[in-house]
């Protein structure tokens, strides 16, 4: 994997191979920057990066300015391995070792871009817990932003709260706000 813009642009960072994670393609991770970037000033924001891995998306942020970032992973290999690899970076980095669902049901911090890159085998009922979490829990800002990856067999297309999705290649990028969408 490599970081697509910012301080570190073009710096290639490679994952240890026993880590249980499926990084981001740096299509996609393009793609779906060049989206926020239009959204949101980076180093004005605070960013949730559920089910990290590697910290792929957390760097991108760090790298692009921001300084508020909370990675929030189960494997402690994965919690491990974003610690060494920010620290080395230089990145603002806070990292988080739970069970996504627990942490969602515990916080009360509000963020601007929530970020769930969740295992693409789960049932849809898992993906819209997260969903239902963020949103029942205030976790957004008032022009925040929750973005879930999945693969395209997991359909939001009815969801209230969905604005929009993008696809790219096998990734897909669904788009949650507050605002209810009837």
């Amino acid at each position: 994997m490599r970081i697509i813009s910012g301080i570190h642009k073009s710096k290639r960072i490679q994952a240890p191979k026993n880590l249980p994670v499926r990084p981001t393609t740096d299509m996609a991770k393009e793609a779906l920057f060049n989206i926020l970037n239009n959204l949101y000033y980076f180093n004005d924001i605070a960013v949730l990066d559920l089910f990290s891995g590697t910290g792929n998306i957390s760097y991108e942020f760090g790298s692009r300015g921001t300084e508020n970032i909370t990675a929030v992973d189960a494997h402690s290999g994965c919690i491990q391995f974003i610690n060494t690899t920010s620290k080395a970076l230089d990145l603002s980095i806070t990292t988080i070792k739970s069970d996504v669902f627990k942490f969602l049901e515990k916080s009360n911090t509000k963020y601007d871009v929530i970020f769930a890159d969740a295992p693409y085998e789960f049932e849809l009922e898992l993906f819209e817990k997260i969903v239902t979490l963020v949103f029942e829990n205030n976790l957004l800002n008032e022009e925040g932003i929750l973005v879930i990856e999945h693969s395209k067999q997991t359909n939001f297309k009815n969801h209230t709260r969905l604005s929009y999705q993008k696809k790219y290649g096998g990734n897909m990028f669904s788009f949650f706000e507050n605002e209810e969408i009837a």
